[in-house]
């Protein structure tokens, strides 16, 4: 916290760029895709989707052959070319772009279950976030966070944004960072925690089997062994997938009472703790990652940092844009249609922008920070910025 962001991007570039593994003379890893299996933008399957797609591709490249200089100027290296199957795409910024943007709407939607919709998104109290599924991995799906992770990497590297809406508590877990038993469960599920506080701020009895009552009328709780009409909760509770599990051990026979609420609060307090958290997961998130960039500097960000670093802003800054919008053959700043332009685009909602942004740069987020700062006027910038404006191709007049 007592180093400027700008400063930790410096370092954070300057390392980057001194952990290039693949040198001029190594021609870049090339993915084949095929637009046809997710037709439409539905994937009738996982392993049709563009994650899967290159994940499977990939896994025979060499990790050292994806860590590839910061991205500057021009057409820049990126950690691999894609090719389409049955289209000719001239360049490789573009494919490269258009493929992040394509595997995080996969990720954010139904057709893979790598990432889950928090449980608070269902009373729309952090809406569209995400978090890591937390459930026991097969072998392959733990090649799937790997690659996850791996890409994290690789879209550093290429400073290319990830729309990815994803919940603190996975940034804090990402950097090592402890989470917050109060405040990230409220962000993640806001139902669970105060359905815990009740039980923590219970003053006595009666108000434990008015409670349990309310419970009961919800289907969450069952009668007490002792008191066959008096309802009474067990050690159970559901996981954010949805099964039910005991708290400790023969969970399912032991009652909540005014001796052990506390217990019982605590024990599912620390369900979701673990929840968040996924290890397994988070492991090999971090592995991928770790074969890209080097993971000692995440000890110098703070998790919005490192969001901000992998993911931009969620919004687009205008006046960000046009500081950064190069005008060819002539063109200039001050003519009537480019300040027409300007004028549009600045009526333009948040979602028209980001729409803008992927039609003119296949990408819906810009950088957060441009590296022209560290040189003089003359450094190159990064793409998606500098956005090119030019005159048509056609004759004068047409």
């Amino acid at each position: 916290g007592l180093i400027f962001y700008d400063t930790k991007v410096t370092v954070m570039n300057r390392v980057l760029n001194a952990t290039v593994q693949r040198t001029a003379d190594h021609a870049a890893p090339e993915i084949t895709l095929d637009p046809l299996e997710i037709v439409g933008g539905e994937i009738r399957s996982s392993e049709n989707s563009y994650f899967c797609q290159a994940a499977r591709q990939l896994a025979c490249v060499p990790s050292s052959q994806l860590c590839v200089k910061l991205a500057s100027g021009g057409d820049p290296t990126y950690a691999f070319n894609i090719r389409f199957t049955g289209e000719e795409v001239h360049g490789t910024s573009g494919s490269f772009r258009h493929f992040l943007w394509q595997v995080c709407k996969e990720l954010q939607s139904s057709s893979l279950s790598l990432l889950l919709l928090c449980p608070s998104s269902a009373v729309n109290k952090n809406k569209g976030r995400y978090i890591l599924t937390p459930s026991p991995i097969t072998y392959a799906e733990e090649q799937l966070f790997h690659f996850f992770g791996q890409l994290l990497g690789i879209a550093i590297r290429a400073d290319v944004p990830l729309p990815l809406d994803l919940l603190p508590s996975f940034w804090k877990t990402l950097v090592g960072e402890p989470l917050d038993p109060d405040v990230d469960l409220q962000e993640a599920d806001i139902l669970t925690y105060n359905y815990v506080k009740k039980f923590e701020n219970i003053n006595d009895e009666t108000e434990l089997e008015a409670l349990c009552a309310e419970i009961a009328s919800q289907h969450l709780a069952t009668e007490s062994p002792d008191c066959p009409n008096k309802p009474c909760c067990k050690f159970t509770y559901l996981t954010m997938t949805g099964e039910e599990v005991e708290l400790c051990p023969r969970g399912r026979h032991i009652p909540v009472g005014w001796e052990n609420k506390d217990v019982y609060a605590t024990a599912i307090r620390s369900l979701r703790m673990r929840e968040l958290q996924t290890p397994e997961c988070m492991t090999a998130v971090r592995a991928g990652l770790g074969s890209i960039i080097p993971l000692q500097l995440l000890t110098t960000l703070t998790p919005l940092e490192m969001e901000l670093r992998t993911c931009g802003l969620p919004y687009i800054n205008l006046e960000f844009l046009k500081a950064h919008t190069m005008y060819q053959v002539g063109l200039m700043e001050t003519d009537q249609h480019i300040e027409f332009f300007w004028s549009a685009l600045e009526m333009f909602t948040q979602e028209e922008l980001c729409k803008f942004i992927k039609f003119a740069c296949n990408q819906e987020r810009i950088p957060f920070t441009c590296p022209c700062k560290d040189g003089g006027p003359d450094t190159a910038h990064v793409p998606p910025y500098p956005m090119k404006i030019a005159p048509p191709d056609g004759a004068a007049g047409v």
